[in-house]
């Protein structure tokens, strides 16, 4: 699990990237702004993201051979720390635009992932 968790991550995180230029492409097309528009984008995203964990954990699932409530348990695991993960890579790269560093960098990341949570 220890060495798999880092690729499930980074395919969470490729994903994520793809997601997002997909999710502001579909705020333009409708046309979203402001507010309205960073929430359609936060809950696509977040959808995206658990689809593409979803699958990864599933077939890691199957590769350990795992089947009923051992399964269900792993795979809901899984993609909760897959899609914090993610949040995680999501609000560092936000902080990298912004260009922040040390403690604003931290107390920024830290509120984003907290954000993305609820």
């Amino acid at each position: 699990m220890k060495r798999l968790f880092p690729l499930v991550a980074l395919a969470v995180a490729v994903f994520a990237g793809q997601a997002q230029a997909s999710c502001e492409a579909q705020a333009a097309d409708k046309k979203l702004a402001g507010a309205a528009k960073t929430s359609f984008i936060k809950k696509c995203e977040q959808d995206a993201a658990a689809g593409g964990a979803s699958a990864a954990c599933e077939a890691q699932a199957t590769e350990k051979k795992l089947a009923g409530a051992a399964k269900t348990s792993f795979v809901k695991k899984c993609v909760g720390d897959a899609a914090a993960s993610g949040a995680s890579a999501n609000c560092e790269t936000q902080a990298a635009e912004k260009k922040l560093a040390g403690a604003a960098k931290t107390s920024f990341v830290k509120k984003c992932v907290a954000d993305a949570a609820k």
